[in-house]
């Protein structure tokens, strides 16, 4: 029997100015002794079983992210996809997915697809940040193929999100309202250990 797949697309930064990203680079806070990091899609592939098969391919330049780059190595995965395929996308991995599932056909089903704290692309806006989703873009009034593409879909944003702020995750649901959008008050940015309400979300589709 096949093991259900689930991809996972991490975050990164896009400039669409390459003077926003070299003052990036020069102000950017450095750690020289960052603590091991155990969040949540750390540890995906055990709370989810044996069952599952979870890929998380690591996208080029995340510091620096080109849509091309990241389109090209993500379709790099495609050969070893079977039908049913869970997709999460988190921050910029939000951004990507939308943009490339509104764009693309895939030569697989998507069976769900999890949108974490990402971005409404006509009000793209990042706390605090010089980036502004670089050539991420995509056409809002081409959102709502999403939900002729996807069975579920689901938005979820926390209400203290110090990176992409709330009223980002209100936008988008607002312009996809066949997703579920999970609210929540105290999960920032979905920089945190557990994640059980996803982990839930995605042992129950049906």
């Amino acid at each position: 029997m096949k093991k259900r797949q689930l991809i996972f697309i991490h975050g990164g930064e896009a400039f669409s100015k390459y003077d926003d990203f070299i003052s990036y680079l020069k102000t950017q806070e450095i750690e020289l002794h960052r603590a091991p990091s155990n969040r949540w899609h750390k540890h995906l592939q055990e709370d989810l079983g044996e069952e599952w098969e979870v890929i998380k391919p690591a996208m080029p330049n995340a510091q620096n992210a080109k849509y091309e780059e990241w389109k090209i190595w993500f379709e790099r995965y495609f050969t070893f996809l079977n039908e049913e395929v869970v997709l999460i996308g988190h921050s910029q991995g939000g951004m990507f997915l939308t943009k490339y599932l509104i764009e693309n056909k895939t030569p697989f089903t998507v069976k769900a697809l999890f949108l974490v704290g990402s971005v409404h692309n006509s009000s793209a806006t990042f706390n605090d940040s010089l980036e502004d989703g670089g050539d991420f873009g995509y056409d809002d009034t081409e959102i709502p193929l999403l939900a002729k593409k996807i069975e579920h879909i689901y938005i979820a944003h926390s209400k203290d999100d110090f990176v992409v702020p709330f009223e980002q995750g209100e936008k988008l649901a607002k312009a996809l309202p066949e997703a579920e959008f999970m609210v929540f008050e105290d999960k920032n940015h979905f920089l945190i250990d557990e994640f059980p309400e996803l982990i839930d979300k995605i042992r129950n589709l049906e």
